[in-house]
C-alpha cells in the first residue's frame, strides 16, 4: 500500500532543483508576474480521497487545461458530431500555429491546440445557447465542491487585449465556415474558460471523471466509458503541445497542460493528479510539473504502460 501523503511530501522536496526553472508566460501580461518559485501537487482518488502538498491550494489560471472540460461537455451534450470539424491527430507544431490550419482547409489537427479549442468552444456555445463559459465554470464548481471558482477578470482582460493570434485563428476558421457563432462570441467564451482560476486540489477533483469511466462526483453518468477512454487517448497524444511524445516517454500518462503552469494527469480506474509550477519550458509545459509527474509514476509504478 502506497502512502500517498508521504510520497507527495517527498516529491515536493525532491523536485526543488526544478522549481523556478523556465519562465512564466510573458505573452499574457496577466501571467507574466506570477512567482515561478511556487509548486503544488494534489491527487484525487476515484473514491474522492484527496492528498496534497506544497502550494496545492493556491489558485492559478488553468488556461489550456480548460480545453479538456470543454471537449467533455460537448461530447456529453452533443455526441460525436464534433469530430466532423476537428481532427484527433498530434500537431507537431506550436499550439497557436496558423500554418497547419491553412494547409488542412480550416480543420484543426486536434481539440487541444488553440484552433481546435476554438471550434469546440463554438460548438459548446451552440449546445448551451450561448452560456459556454458558465457551463464550464458550473461543472468545475460542482465536481470540486468549491462554489467560489470563477474566471479571473484581470487575466481575462489581459488575454483579450493581447490575443491577436487567437483572433486571427478564429477569423481564419470562420473564413472556412468552421464557426457557427460570431468570432467575438467564440473569443469571449474561450478567454473566459482559459482564465478560470483553480487550485491543484480543485482540478484533481474536477478531472476525476476521467479516472472513473465518465462518472461524476455524485456517481451519475456524465460520459460513456468509451468516450472517456477517447478523451484520455487524445490527451496522451495531443495534451502537452508539441512535446506530447516527450511527456508520454517521461510520465506515461494521459495529461493536459496549460501555460499557467498547471498539468492534469490521469491514471484510469485509479486517480487524477494535478501539479502546478509557473516556470515553463520551450513547449509551454511546467518544468517542475513534468519532473514531479515523472517522479510520481516512477516511484509508484502507476502508468498506462
Amino acid at each position: 500500500m502506497i502512502d500517498l501523503q508521504n510520497l507527495l511530501d517527498d516529491i515536493v522536496g525532491d523536485i526543488q532543483p526544478f522549481v523556478g526553472q523556465g519562465a512564466a508566460a510573458d505573452y499574457i501580461p496577466g501571467l507574466a508576474t506570477v512567482d515561478t518559485t511556487q509548486f503544488g501537487i494534489a491527487v484525487a482518488t476515484r473514491e474522492g480521497e484527496v492528498y496534497a502538498s506544497g502550494d496545492a491550494t493556491v489558485p492559478f489560471s488553468i488556461q489550456s487545461i480548460s480545453k479538456v472540460f470543454t471537449l467533455a461537455l460537448v461530447l456529453a451534450g452533443d455526441g460525436e458530431s464534433i469530430w466532423k470539424r476537428v481532427f484527433r491527430e498530434p500537431s507537431g507544431s506550436p499550439f497557436n500555429s496558423l500554418v497547419q490550419l491553412e494547409h488542412e482547409d480550416g480543420i484543426p489537427r486536434n481539440p487541444f491546440i488553440n484552433a481546435g479549442a476554438l471550434v469546440v468552444t463554438d460548438r459548446l456555445l451552440t449546445v448551451t445557447d450561448g452560456s459556454a463559459a458558465e457551463a464550464v465554470r458550473r461543472f468545475m464548481r460542482d465536481e470540486s465542491a468549491n462554489p467560489g471558482i470563477n474566471s479571473d477578470a484581470e487575466v481575462a482582460a489581459s488575454e483579450a487585449r493581447n490575443g491577436h493570434r487567437n483572433a486571427s485563428l478564429a477569423h481564419f476558421l470562420a473564413s472556412y465556415g468552421n464557426l457557427e457563432n460570431t468570432v467575438e462570441a467564440v473569443l469571449d467564451a474561450y478567454i473566459a474558460q482559459c482564465s478560470i482560476a483553480m487550485s491543484c486540489t480543485d482540478l484533481a477533483l474536477a478531472a476525476r471523471f476521467l479516472a472513473s469511466n465518465g462518472r461524476r462526483a455524485d456517481g451519475t453518468a456524465f460520459l460513456p466509458a468509451s468516450q472517456t477512454k477517447r478523451i484520455n487517448a487524445v490527451m496522451l497524444t495531443c495534451g502537452t503541445y508539441d512535446a506530447a511524445g516527450e511527456f508520454a516517454y517521461r510520465v506515461g500518462l494521459p495529461g493536459k497542460s496549460g501555460v499557467g503552469g498547471g498539468i492534469i494527469a490521469v491514471i484510469p480506474n485509479n486517480c487524477t493528479i494535478c501539479v502546478w509550477s509557473p516556470g515553463l519550458g520551450r513547449s509551454g509545459n511546467s518544468v517542475a510539473g513534468v519532473a514531479a509527474l515523472d517522479a510520481f509514476t516512477t516511484r509508484t509504478g502507476w502508468s498506462i504502460f
